[in-house]
Formats: C-alpha cells, structure tokens, sequence
C-alpha cells in the first residue's frame, strides 16, 4: 500500500438537518478542525429528506444516503452507496453517530473492509428500542474503537452493550471560543421580552427528554420568588403535540406571559450573552453542548445531576446541580443566582475557566487526532506520511462542496 499523507475520515451521521448544535454542530465544527491536523474529511448521512440537508453549512462535502426506515428497501440501496462511497473515497476512517449510523455504517464498513471503523456514543440510550438493544450487543465486535461523549456514557454503553472496556474511550465535546466571541449579545425580538428583565435561558429541541415541562414548573415558582424574571427557551419544536401540552402548562400554570419560546436560532451564543442564568432542564444527558456554551459565555448554570453534567458543572463555583424532579430546590438555585449578581458573576467566570481548560475545540480535535494516529498505526499494511499540516476545505456553500454532496443522491 503506497503511503497516504492525508487520510480520510468519512463521518456518518443519521440525520443532517441542522447545523447548530448537537451531534451537528460538533460535526461542523470538527470538519472545519481536523484538516489542520492532517485529516481530510467528508459528511454522510442517512437523512430520509435529502432536501433539507444543511449541505452549505458544512466545510467538506457531504453525501445524502436516504434511509426510511433501518430494515426497508432503502437501507439495502443505501449500503450499497456507503460501500461504493468508501471505497471510491479510499476511506481510511469511518465514524459514526446514532444508531442507524453505527448499525448500518458498523456492517458495511467491516464488509468494505474499511480499515478504521469507529462509533461515537453521545447518550445514555434513552429512546433505544429492544431491537436496537440486541442490536448494538451483536455489533460490538464491528468497531475498532467506542467514543464516549463523557465517563457516564462510557460506563453505561461498556455495561449495555458488552463492549470490551479497552476499546472505550471518553472523547469530551470541545466548544470554539474564538467563534463564540465574536458574537456580540443579542436578544431575540417580536417574543415578548421585556428589555432590561432578568432572563433564565434554556437551550434544547423541545422534546421530552429535554424537560421543557419540568423548566415550566420551575418557572412557575421562580416567578413568585422574582417577579421580574423571565425564561427564554431557544430550540426547534421537534414534537409539536409535546410542545403544545408544554404551552398548556404555561397557561395552567400562570406564566404563559414569563416563559417565551425563540424556536432554533443559529445565533444561539449571541442569544446565551444577553441572558442571565442557564439552565438545563434535561432529563437525559450524555455530555450537553449547550451547557458547554453557556458556560463558555461566562452564564452561571443550574442543572440536574444526569449523565454527564456533573463532570461540567462544579456545583457551587460554577452553578450548581440539583436532583432531578426537585423543582423547589432547583427553583431556589435559579432565584439566588438572580438575587446576587456578584455570586452569578463570579460563577460565570469559574465556568468559563472550565472551558478554557478542559472542553476547547484544540482539545477536543487533538485528542480525536491522536486517537485517529493510533489506531491506524495498529492497520496492517496502513502506512502514513510524516507530514500533518493540509489547507482546510473550501468555504460551506462553495461550488465544489455541492457539487460533491449531490455526487450519490
């Protein structure tokens, strides 16, 4: 095999319709990063709506491979372009996210004999069904490495689905400071919000799982300790029937007129800078980007001990953590954080430092990098040239992006 200066990692990702946070916006982010550390890149996902792919946001091409459901027809078609997508792009790399991604992704790839295959795992199961249980077990063997988003994703999936513990390791999201500053703060209009009323912001699709009901609740009680305070909540509503049984709460509840709903915005960090407090309402949580970036935007938090909040927030000098459910307790955190602005300040600056030090991008992609470095050194007959350094992509929207992410529609 002749050597390969830069080599290829091929991410593949069940859905794409968004770029803004998440799963996606690490993608983003990452695609943008690692070509800096002598990786060439590309995107695919399994989206069943090529349309709505957010192809321009993306500094790297990216490939629509339409999946309507795991066991149909499409899924056949849709393996037969990954292989013929891996092996036209000489894949060296192929990393997955979510479960059709690392099913589908896992058996093609050994199959194509891709020399790497790695799973990224960035949650705590909570909407895996018994098929994708018994699944994932059966598919242990496929990967070559595991990628857990924190310590309590990698503990739960290294007991779920008998995986070998050395083949686990914790890659923690990395959030780019230099893109956050440079958003100034802005606060979305036409919503209601009082100019100058102090704002508990939560940042998440509303769905279930992000307890937009639970963030209500509390609502209401903090609104009877502060009058003034008011909450934001920026995200799509995924599960509109969800969304509406949350703004019947509000109205129940009396704080229809103090709870205010953004939708998704892509300005989230400017948005996060002109708030007061953040808080994550989260029922489940692997390693929560949002969190991340209000603290990168020097926001004291409150969140609930689950999955991997605890390893973000240092409760009482951040912010603090509060037991899921406990909607007094949790209310009070949020209403001495409003009462005592230095303390919120002071929080805000310690959870910054926490950033700066152990969740920056640098981190994140250097550690992914030599992660990618050593498990390719293990490839038989795999040989790397020494050089690292390799321009990035062109910009997303670029000709010659688009024209790559239709190459296999």
């Amino acid at each position: 095999m002749s050597p390969v200066s830069h080599p290829r990692v091929l991410f593949l990702i069940d859905v794409l319709y968004s770029a803004a946070g998440g799963a996606e916006g690490v993608l983003r982010r990452l695609v943008r990063a690692l070509p800096k550390e002598g990786y060439s890149c590309s995107i695919a996902t399994l989206a069943s709506a090529p349309a709505r792919v957010a192809r321009d946001r993306f500094a790297c091409p990216v490939h629509c491979l339409p999946v309507h459901h795991l066991w149909g027809i499409s899924a056949w078609r849709a393996a037969w372009l990954l292989s013929r997508l891996l092996r036209a792009e000489r894949v060296a790399i192929l990393h997955t996210f979510f479960p059709a991604s690392d099913l589908l992704g896992g058996v093609v790839a050994t199959l194509s004999r891709t020399p790497v295959v790695i799973s990224s795992r960035r949650d705590m199961g909570f909407d895996r069904t018994l098929p994708q249980r018994l699944a994932y077990r059966a598919a242990a063997p496929l990967f070559d490495q595991v990628q857990a988003v924190s310590e309590e994703v990698r503990v739960w999936h290294v007991a779920q689905d008998r995986l070998d513990p050395s083949r686990v390791v914790t890659v923690r999201n990395g959030v780019d400071l230099d893109e956050i500053d440079a958003m100034p703060p802005h606060r979305p209009a036409g919503i209601g919000l009082p100019d100058g009323a102090p704002v508990v912001v939560s940042v998440g699709n509303l769905r279930p799982v992000k307890g937009t009901d639970q963030l209500v609740r509390v609502a209401a009680r903090v609104c009877r300790q502060a009058p003034d305070a008011h909450f934001l909540v920026v995200g799509a509503p995924l599960d509109p029937a969800y969304f509406q049984r949350v703004r019947a709460l509000a109205e129940q509840l009396g704080v229809a007129g103090r709870v205010h709903f953004a939708g998704g915005r892509d300005d989230v960090a400017a948005v996060l800078k002109a708030c007061t407090v953040f808080y994550l309402p989260s029922l489940s949580e692997g390693l929560s980007n949002a969190l991340l970036e209000a603290m990168a935007c020097g926001l004291p938090c409150v969140a609930h001990h689950v999955g991997g909040n605890a390893e973000v927030v240092a409760s009482e000098r951040s912010g603090y953590l509060t037991p899921l459910g406990a909607e007094q307790e949790t209310a009070d955190a949020v209403v001495e954080l409003l009462r005592s602005p230095a303390r919120a300040a002071a929080m805000g600056r310690a959870g910054r430092q926490i950033v700066e030090s152990r969740f920056s991008l640098n981190a994140m992609v250097s550690q992914l990098a030599a992660l990618y470095d050593g498990l390719l050194a293990r490839v038989p007959g795999f040989a790397r040239q020494p050089a690292r350094r390799m321009p990035s992509w062109p910009a997303p929207g670029g000709a010659e992006n688009q024209a790559s992410g239709r190459a296999l529609l």
